[in-house]
């Protein structure tokens, strides 16, 4: 490739020429630079870096795997965080769970040019993400970018922690899902990574690190939780990460707050907890609450059996029927009982008994085909309106159709001898 756009600059030679030139000059680009060694005092500096590991299979559920490591410089103790992803969120949520780990925060973080950390660079002039920031300044840290293409900069996680992840821990590990991935990082950290003595310090890290150097953490730490705004489905759900989680079937059409760590996915309305599910990290799951199942029945019980639902079951099986076809379309239910009622009124029950049949033979599900059959056979029995009451809750009032057999039965009694 280097020959050809030579040759398009009128370069004469051949391709063995140009190796032996290439050969030479990297020869010399690589000979061997000097690095100034820097050592921090206790609670001054930590390192952080992340780590790619290939793929997490969980079900039918592929996603990629990461590891962010944390190192406190003086000491080179060591935390480890596996997740899933790299988003914005993240990256807080894991420095926040390593400062509890530390048991405070140091002066300094020195991390790469990532994009959740760093938005843009011009040499030595940084534009820091936002989002990053706000993070760090209730901390009192200050963050500091490595030059770039420089990895010695963050040598002792980049180097150090990542390579002893990569080559001691992760070598023939199999694990179940996340959380049995992180509760073996958790015992190779506490008993291999900071009880061993350190090569270069001479010291095991975890005798080393000094927490009292740490300065303490804020009463107040931020929410560092993957967060998103969801609108509540008709089947009482929403839909986060792939997946849809139940909430009470009287958020429905609302819109609520979502925040998820790696664990829990909370979900609230009006900044008041209304569900809480265990995270899938499959897809495409339907994680549901039992209590919100029995809700939805209850929900869909009362939307039944409501005053002008009752009035129409009480024409018979025909009417009770057709409103059973009826729930099953994406017609608002309610409406559509409040216009057969009315139809009801104006034709008389028996015709709209005999439209619903009709209607109900060619599967045509809802009151603009009832009112088209009535209207092309027949004209509306009542050509007044009923009289209106001052109370408008009175004009809604329905009564159920009187069953005329009870009344048979009744006069056939008395009239036995």
């Amino acid at each position: 490739m280097r020959r050809q756009r030579l040759a398009e600059q009128g370069f004469m030679g051949g391709l063995t020429i140009v190796r032996q030139y290439l050969t030479r000059v990297r020869s010399v680009v690589a000979q061997k630079r000097a690095f100034i060694r820097f050592a921090s005092a206790p609670g001054v500096q930590c390192q952080i870096d992340w780590g790619h590991f290939g793929t997490m299979a969980d079900g039918s559920t592929a996603r990629k795997l990461y590891c962010l490591a944390v190192i406190e410089c003086h000491s080179r103790l060591l935390y480890l965080e596996f997740t899933p992803s790299q988003r914005q969120d993240t990256l807080p949520r894991c420095l926040l769970k390593a400062l509890h780990f530390f048991q405070g925060t140091p002066q300094e973080l020195v991390h790469a040019n990532m994009l959740t950390a760093v938005l843009e660079r011009q040499g030595p002039l940084v534009r820091f993400n936002a989002h990053f920031l706000a993070f760090l300044r209730p901390l009192q840290i200050t963050p500091i970018a490595c030059n770039v293409a420089q990895p010695q900069e963050k040598g002792k996680v980049k180097k150090g922690a990542i390579h002893s992840i990569r080559h001691n821990f992760w070598p023939l590990r199999t694990f179940r899902d996340l959380t049995d991935l992180q509760a073996q990082a958790n015992q190779w950290r506490d008993q291999v990574a900071n009880v061993r003595v350190h090569t270069t310090t001479g010291e095991p890290p975890i005798q080393r690190f000094d927490p009292k150097a740490m300065r303490p953490l804020p009463a107040l730490v931020p929410d560092c939780r993957d967060t998103a705004q969801a609108k509540v489905h008709t089947d009482f759900s929403i839909r986060f990460d792939g997946n849809t989680y139940t909430v009470p079937p009287w958020l429905i059409g609302k819109v609520i707050t979502v925040k998820a760590d790696h664990h829990q996915v909370t979900c609230y309305f009006k900044d008041k907890t209304v569900a809480t599910h265990f995270r899938c990290w499959q897809r495409k799951q339907r994680i549901e609450l039992p209590q919100h199942r029995e809700a939805a029945h209850k929900h869909h019980r009362r939307h039944w059996y409501s005053q002008e639902v009752a009035a129409l079951i009480s024409l018979g099986e025909i009417a009770k029927g057709y409103l059973e076809h009826l729930a099953t379309t994406n017609e608002p239910l309610q409406k559509q009982v409040k216009k057969l009622l009315a139809l009801k009124d104006d034709y008389g029950a028996q015709a709209l008994l005999d439209a619903m049949q009709r209607a109900t033979l060619h599967q045509a599900f809802g009151a603009h085909y009832i009112e088209n059959i009535l209207y092309q056979e027949m004209t509306p029995q009542r050509q007044h309106p009923p009289v209106r009451l001052k109370q408008a809750h009175l004009n809604q009032i329905r009564l159920e159709e009187p069953t005329l057999a009870d009344y048979d039965a009744f006069v056939l009694k008395r009239t036995r001898p």
